[in-house]
């Protein structure tokens, strides 16, 4: 403002010195009114009304609303049941300015309390552990046509387990699928999926108890819940090669075999120390990364010096618990048990981020890595 009234105190036009100064005009007109008008007159105290209550009769109002009839009604059920006994204290606007004045403006009748309900996870600390499954649309060869894309993968290793795709979705194709990446590589200990119909259906539910693997469900309208089948999906939908419309059913079969291979065998994920899916899956991670580790340190010592608990190239504990506890539960324990506590969100050794599995059939929560880097 005080750049503009010097512009046009040397003669700037109006118009140029709002343009350079970005204070518009009609602003700048009513500051300088303001500044030489006259003082504004100070605001009167506004007078008492005739009808106001004394002390008294506000102490009356107050032990009305307070009593053990009244006080878990609000103002205006009191203010009514009292005129059908021909009685009047005060009107309503009255009542809440008097409660107003004693703190007690709030809900007056008793409500049920719902404390916050932590969310159960679970660790993976080696493949073959958790593995998460989804469903995703691909699109036909014409408008409305969509194939369906069962695709399950390794939470710990990020490696693809299963891969197919029909021409509809069902809870009997589900449980084809899963019957295959379990005999293939091996039964895990959960299967954490969102609540879709196949997901929920019987006969995916039935197969699940009879391998005894724990079912964990996401939370409803909750879509991170499952983050590594989402970025899954999401890296295959922005390939600069991923088709408009799939011709046919074995286009859109032959697309998702190719990508299933090139994720498992060529695609990095930093979530791991920038490792291939299939390296992690069968060899453990572990033992792969850290050799990794010692082969970095061995050619630039200066470069990696010995740091306490972890490698700077590793990614950084997904610390989720809030009570300060640490360590590993057993999944199967925790089902047992009936349990909504939280495990360890990390790896004893690599800070791995992990799937949440609740209960059977129980709404569980995946967690996200909590840096905000590309998720393989």
């Amino acid at each position: 403002m005080n750049a503009y009234a010097e512009l046009t105190g040397s003669g700037t036009p109006t118009r140029q010195a709002a343009t350079l100064t970005g204070v518009p005009r009609a602003t700048a007109t009513r500051a300088a009114a303001r500044a030489t008008g006259p003082a504004p007159e100070p605001a009167r105290p506004r007078p008492a009304p005739a009808n106001k209550l004394t002390n008294a009769e506000r102490a009356r109002v107050l032990m009305v609303l307070n009593s053990e009839e009244f006080v878990d009604k609000p103002p205006l059920q009191v203010y009514a049941i009292l005129l059908e006994r021909g009685q009047y204290v005060a009107s309503v606007a009255t009542m809440y300015r008097v409660l107003r004045e004693n703190a007690q403006v709030r809900e007056r009748r008793r409500l049920a309390t719902h404390p916050a309900r932590k969310v159960p996870e679970l660790i993976a600390t080696a493949p073959r552990q958790v593995y998460s499954w989804d469903i995703t649309k691909l699109p036909g060869p014409a408008r409305g046509v969509y194939y369906d894309a069962y695709v399950m993968i390794d939470i710990f290793s990020r490696y693809i387990v299963g891969a197919v795709v029909h021409a509809t979705e069902d809870g009997a194709l589900a449980t084809e699928m899963m019957t295959t990446a379990f005999g293939l590589h091996g039964t895990p200990q959960v299967v954490h999926s969102d609540g879709g119909p196949s997901m929920t259906s019987k006969t995916v539910r039935t197969l699940l108890a009879d391998l005894g693997v724990v079912r964990s469900l996401s939370r409803p309208r909750v879509s991170n819940d499952k983050p590594y089948s989402e970025a899954l999906f999401k890296t295959m939908k922005y390939l600069p090669d991923f088709p408009d419309r799939f011709t046919s059913l074995a286009h859109a079969r032959q697309f998702l075999d190719e990508f299933a291979h090139a994720y498992n065998h060529h695609h990095r994920h930093t979530g791991i120390g920038s490792k291939i899916g299939s390296h992690v899956f069968f060899t453990i991670g572990v033992h792969c990364v850290h050799a990794a580790k010692e082969i970095r340190h061995e050619h630039h010592p200066c470069r990696l010096p010995e740091r306490t608990g972890r490698s700077s190239a590793l990614p950084r504990p997904a610390r989720r618990r809030r009570d300060g506890g640490a360590g590993y539960r057993d999944a199967r324990q925790a089902h047992q048990r009936g349990s909504r506590r939280r495990t360890s969100a990390r790896s004893p050794r690599l800070g791995l981020p992990l799937e949440s599995a609740g209960r059977g059939g129980e709404r569980g929560m995946v967690r996200p890595h909590p840096r905000p880097t590309s998720r393989g």
